[in-house]
């Protein structure tokens, strides 16, 4: 004879899905704290030897662009715009690697928390 209704396994899931609950509450806060955390830091990259300099917030906001007199050369506008190019583009990729590291430590922790 089959069981009508219900979870398998009796009265025991209710109790697994609020510690299930409890878990998700507390990732989302863990998240959420470390999504500020993180726009507040700064991540900077330099490119040509460190003729030009950028950084960037961790809300992927460019914050300040530095270069040496020596790279400014008004006959070569186009080095310096890839160089400019290059350092933006690698901060931007700290930031991400550091935002991927922050999700990476908070889901990292679910592996044996769900009950599937």
């Amino acid at each position: 004879m089959a069981k009508r209704g219900g979870f398998p396994g009796g009265m025991g899931m209710p109790g697994n899905m609020n510690n299930l609950m409890k878990q998700a509450q507390r990732m989302q806060r863990q998240m959420e704290e470390g999504q500020k955390e993180l726009e507040t830091k700064e991540f900077t990259a330099k490119a040509g030897g460190g003729a030009v300099e950028v950084t960037v917030s961790g809300k992927k906001e460019v914050l300040k662009v530095q270069l040496s007199e020596e790279v400014v050369d008004p006959d070569d506008i186009e080095m310096l715009q890839d160089l400019i190019v290059a350092a933006t583009n690698e901060a931007l990729r700290m930031a991400d690697e550091a935002n991927n590291e922050l999700m990476g430590n908070l889901t990292g922790g679910l592996g044996g928390g769900f009950p599937f």
